[in-house]
């Protein structure tokens, strides 16, 4: 159990390492997180600095979530790799070390799920890809592509623990968008290319 808790407490550092802030730092001198939405997560990125940094922060934070999953799956221990993958997105939503002030979580959930689960996840991410090409809201392609996992994994027939690692993964993204979910019954979200609305 303490060997347990210690590889969660690593993954949730992992989570930490906030890409977003870095390319931010590296690519246009500043603190991603005091402009645009605040966010330090790929879509403000893209808003602020464009394609090729969103892209780079986007790769970044799918692949912690990744290596923390094939890092820890060789361990044998199913409840410990979910357990981890669920500390990884916490790591990246609240991070210690950024004063708690993280992204959402969307590309990091992706790719821990492109790990435990690659068909479901390809799914659901094929399902908010269509919803952001044809809404241009990348809130709620990210919405629906998360929330949809739970449901995903049940038609796959899928254990009922990554069923329920999904429902978790899925309702903490619903959370972190709550704001967003707030302007699109509002009608004031932001598209694709649109100028951020204050």
């Amino acid at each position: 159990m303490q060997n347990y808790f210690i590889w969660i407490i690593i993954a949730y550092f992992i989570g930490n390492f906030a890409t977003s802030y870095l390319t931010s730092k590296m690519m246009g001198k500043i603190d991603i997180r005091e402009h645009g939405s605040g966010n330090a997560g790929a879509t403000n990125v893209l808003r602020v600095l464009g394609v090729k940094a969103a892209l780079i922060t986007f790769i970044g934070d799918a692949l912690k979530g990744a290596i923390v999953v094939l890092m820890v799956r060789p361990l044998g221990h199913a409840q410990l790799t979910l357990a981890c993958g669920l500390a990884v997105i916490i790591g990246h939503n609240f991070p210690l070390l950024l004063k708690f002030k993280g992204g959402k979580g969307i590309a990091t959930s992706i790719g821990v799920f492109l790990v435990v689960d690659p068909l479901a996840a390809a799914i659901s991410v094929g399902l908010g890809m269509i919803l952001i090409v044809k809404s241009k809201y990348v809130s709620l392609g990210s919405i629906t592509g998360m929330a949809s996992l739970p449901f995903v994994l049940l038609i796959l027939r899928r254990p009922l623990e990554i069923v329920i690692f999904g429902l978790l993964v899925g309702l903490l993204a619903v959370y972190q968008h709550r704001t967003n979910i707030n302007r699109l019954l509002k009608g004031t979200e932001n598209k694709i290319g649109s100028k951020r609305k204050k």
